[in-house]
C-alpha cells in the first residue's frame, strides 16, 4: 500500500491511499490542477481513481469536486448529511448527475481490494466522518476536523499501520491571535479542531508496534507552525506514559501545498 497527503491544511486537503490495484482519494479540497500534479508524481492519473471519499462538505475538503466530476465519472462516497451539504453548496447544479454513494459510520464497504470503514467524528458539519482503510492485514486511518476525541475514536484508530491525524492549532497562538472571539470559541470547542496538544494526547493512546508512519495534518496557517506541531507532539510522545518514543517511527507534518513523503508498506 501507498499512503500520502497531496495537500493538508486549513486552506485545502486531499489524501491518497492506493494499492497495486485500487486508488482512492479522501477529500478534494484543493484545485484539480494541484491534485493532478500530485497524482502524476505518484505515477497515476484521474482515470486510475476508483473512488473519492469525502469527510464533510466544507470547502477546504470539496473545492475541486465539481470540476473533477464534470470531466471524470468517479464515484463519490460520503454520508447522507455530507451529500446533502455538497448539493446545497453546488449553486450551479453542476453535480446533479454525478454518482454519489451514501456511507454510514461503522458500516464497511469494498472498493477494489480495499475495505473502507467510516467513523463518526465531532465537527460542525452536517454528518462528518473520518475513514479507516484496510487492505489485507494493513490498516490506515484518516481523522481530521475533530474538535474532540472519545474512547470510540481511540478504538477506531487503534491498530493502524499509518495515520493522518489533525494537529490544527497551538492554543496559545490561537488565543493571542487576530481571530474574532466567536471564531476562537468555535475552533476550541468540541465540534471545532484538534489542537497540537490534544493530537499528541490522542496519538499516545493509539501508538502500536506496527506503526510505519504518522502525518500531522490540517495545520492552521495563522495559528500553528509545522515545527511547533512536530515538537509538541514528539515531546509528548517522548515524555508521556507510553512505551514509545518519537524516533520509533516517521513522524511528519503533512505539507500544506506539496505532496508529502509516501509511506509504503
Amino acid at each position: 500500500m501507498r499512503f500520502t497527503s497531496i495537500a493538508s491544511g486549513s486552506s485545502g486537503n486531499c489524501t491518497y491511499v492506493g494499492s497495486d490495484n485500487t486508488h482512492i482519494l479522501i477529500d478534494a479540497g484543493i484545485s484539480m490542477k494541484r491534485i493532478g500534479e500530485g497524482l502524476n508524481k505518484l505515477d497515476i492519473c484521474f482515470d486510475d481513481l476508483d473512488a473519492i471519499f469525502v469527510t464533510h462538505e466544507h470547502v477546504d475538503h470539496i473545492a475541486a469536486l465539481h470540476t473533477i466530476l464534470k470531466r471524470y465519472n468517479i464515484p463519490v462516497y460520503a454520508t447522507e448529511g455530507t451529500i446533502q451539504g455538497i448539493r446545497k453548496s453546488d449553486k450551479k447544479n453542476e453535480m446533479t448527475g454525478s454518482v454519489f454513494c451514501p456511507v454510514q459510520a461503522d458500516k464497511s464497504l469494498c472498493v477494489g481490494d480495499m475495505i473502507i470503514n467510516p467513523m463518526t467524528i465531532s465537527h460542525d458539519a452536517l454528518e462528518p466522518c473520518g475513514y479507516r482503510i484496510y487492505c489485507g492485514d494493513k490498516k490506515i486511518g484518516v481523522a481530521t476536523d475533530l474538535g474532540c476525541y472519545t474512547d470510540y475514536t481511540v478504538e477506531c484508530l487503534s491498530g493502524c499501520d499509518a495515520l493522518l491525524l489533525e494537529a490544527n492549532h497551538d492554543e496559545r497562538m490561537l488565543l493571542a491571535g487576530r481571530y474574532p472571539y466567536m471564531l476562537k470559541k468555535r475552533i476550541l470547542g468540541d465540534t471545532g479542531h484538534l489542537s497540537n496538544a490534544k493530537s499528541a494526547e490522542l496519538l499516545c493512546k493509539i501508538l502500536n508496534d506496527k506503526i510505519k508512519g504518522v502525518f500531522l495534518g490540517h495545520l492552521s496557517k495563522d495559528n500553528n507552525h509545522p515545527d511547533l506541531a512536530y515538537k509538541t507532539v514528539s515531546v509528548e510522545i517522548d515524555m508521556g506514559d507510553n512505551p514509545y518514543s518519537s524516533g520509533d517511527f516517521p513522524l511528519m507534518v503533512a505539507d500544506r501545498a506539496e505532496l508529502s513523503p509516501v509511506i509504503e508498506f
